[in-house]
């Protein structure tokens, strides 16, 4: 199945770098900021079509087209998010990645995450007990401390302090906000940042939890309790000491 995958990810590539000149066509969902562009629609579609030819009985939840409603504990569910970070695809023409998640009644099998323009896709999960920078393995990122490292924020939640994210983030040692989930989890998966705090829907998180959870690298929601994969809700998650302690400082501020 991951090869498969993989092919259909490069593809997929292929035809967003296409996309790029001028037959782009902008759009807004709920607000100026919150855009959508053709070449999302059409990735969707195409990974969709991918999907239903390899396996008619899976189900797919997907950020577009009416998708996004999608249960993810029945069955094998593909998550999709065909552009992460649209945003910067539109404005800069870099930063933004491919995501594809596999999940089997509710549990993270297969995780991708590709980045476009620097063709580096990282891969894994517990259908291969690994995770993969290409076809590199990766180890488990060094356990640091919040003291120690950088970490991936939303700007409102830092801006506002919802949830003690300025707090959380004022200990570490600076905070980075790439507008793009997938860039942080790469980070995260990297080892060059300790964390992520943000508002996410399933089709951010989906794929990145499951090589987190692969490298033993928690993540949870509000109230510390599982993510439900249902609506855009908190996500917190990093190395086992960052998250102990943001817990931590959480229930000494509630």
């Amino acid at each position: 199945m991951e090869k498969e995958i993989i092919s259909w990810i490069y593809e997929a590539a292929e035809k967003i770098k296409t996309g790029l000149g001028s037959a782009l066509k902008v759009d807004e969902k709920s607000d100026r900021t919150d855009l959508v562009t053709n070449v999302d629609k059409e990735v969707q579609n195409f990974l969709v079509e991918k999907i239903n030819t390899y396996d008619p009985d899976a189900k797919i939840l997907g950020e577009e087209n009416g998708l996004d409603q999608t249960p993810i504990d029945e069955g094998r569910v593909f998550v999709i998010d065909p552009i992460d970070g649209t945003m910067n695809f539109v404005m800069q023409q870099e930063n933004f990645c491919i995501m594809v998640a596999v999940y089997e009644d509710g549990i993270g099998q297969l995780g991708f995450i590709y980045d476009v323009m620097r063709d580096e896709l990282f891969w894994g999960g517990a259908r291969v007990g690994k995770v993969f920078y290409n076809r590199k393995e990766i180890s488990v990122p060094k356990n640091k401390q919040l003291k120690q490292g950088l970490i991936g924020m939303n700007a409102a939640l830092y801006r506002h302090n919802f949830h003690h994210a300025q707090d959380i983030g004022n200990k570490s040692m600076g905070i980075r906000i790439l507008g793009c989930a997938g860039l942080e989890f790469i980070a995260m998966i990297k080892g060059t940042q300790i964390g992520y705090i943000s508002m996410l829907s399933p089709w951010d998180y989906a794929a990145g939890k499951i090589m987190m959870d692969q490298l033993g690298m928690p993540s949870y929601g509000a109230d510390q309790q599982s993510l439900t994969f249902r609506k855009r809700e908190l996500f917190i998650g990093g190395t086992e000491a960052a998250v102990r302690e943001i817990q931590a400082f959480n229930q000494e501020n509630q």
